[in-house]
């Protein structure tokens, strides 16, 4: 019913799933994934407690291969059952049972495991792999695990058609304001293009939520303070300390995680810019 990637990025600090499917809500029960841990997806005729059990195995420090010898030894419909597992140290596991509907396999490699059932053919899972071996491997592993779920779905993905889309990524204190390791949790769960709804889903997640690039942060003094307190003022948000107004806007339209103080992101600025007509 599904192809998915599971992987680690290149520095190790990340772990993450995209899967696609023709199936109802898809992110509700593949992927999986702990910061420092490892990640799993679970599909074909899924077994959902290869999610946390699995977890479990690699929180106790079991590899990837031996967490999904176990989970499958353990399983009496292991034949109808598929799964990737990616561990901490970025070691790959997948496995495809023998009554999985055709056409079903995966393959792994560095750092990831590539996987699918129900598919057009195996070029699925081989254009994933070469859109994730093209892409840098400084890129944020989000977007690398995107480009090789694109390629899949390019590929002709689900051979029954597509229906819905996830992207999970965790990592140490990635999550909103630091609250948690979860730093990626979008879901397309019934859209006629499931891919291409979750990239568009993904820049916004990035707009909101991406930290700002402190080598293009822009000092908020002069002529730009000038500019951006009389557009804040435009919109509602006035006062004598800047930084405090300019928060007060951006708590109100989602970009607090792009605050500096004495400064201001050009992502911010830009956004800002959009709100009202240019200064007389």
């Amino acid at each position: 019913m599904t192809f998915s990637i599971v992987a680690r990025s290149a520095d190790g600090q990340a772990l993450g799933v995209a899967v696609a499917s023709k199936f109802l809500a898809v992110g509700a029960a593949v992927p999986a994934a702990e910061a420092g841990v490892g990640a799993i997806a679970t599909q074909a005729f899924a077994n959902l407690a290869y999610r946390p059990d699995g977890l479990t195995m690699l929180r106790a420090g079991r590899t990837a291969e031996e967490t999904i010898a176990a989970l499958t030894a353990a399983d009496e419909r292991r034949d109808s059952r598929q799964a990737g597992v990616v561990d901490s140290a970025g070691r790959a596991a997948t496995f495809t049972g023998a009554e999985c509907h055709t056409w079903a396999g995966g393959v792994t490699d560095d750092g990831i495991a590539v996987q699918g059932n129900i598919l057009v053919g195996p070029e699925v899972v081989d254009a994933m792999v070469r859109a994730w071996n093209r892409s840098g491997r400084s890129e944020p592993l989000a977007r690398r695990l995107l480009a090789a779920l694109t390629a899949g779905d390019a590929a002709g993905g689900d051979r029954r058609g597509r229906q819905s889309a996830a992207l999970l990524v965790v990592t140490p204190d990635g999550g909103y304001d630091g609250g948690s390791d979860v730093l990626v949790d979008l879901r397309v769960d019934d859209h006629p293009r499931p891919v291409y709804e979750l990239a568009r889903l993904l820049d916004l997640h990035d707009l909101y939520f991406g930290k700002p690039d402190p080598a293009s942060l822009l000092v908020l003094d002069g002529e730009l303070a000038v500019e951006v307190r009389e557009r804040l003022a435009a919109l509602g948000h006035a006062g004598e300390d800047l930084d405090g107004v300019l928060a007060d806007w951006a708590g109100v339209e989602n970009y607090e995680e792009r605050l500096v103080p004495g400064k201001i992101d050009p992502v911010v600025l830009a956004e800002l810019r959009s709100k009202g007509p240019a200064r007389g």
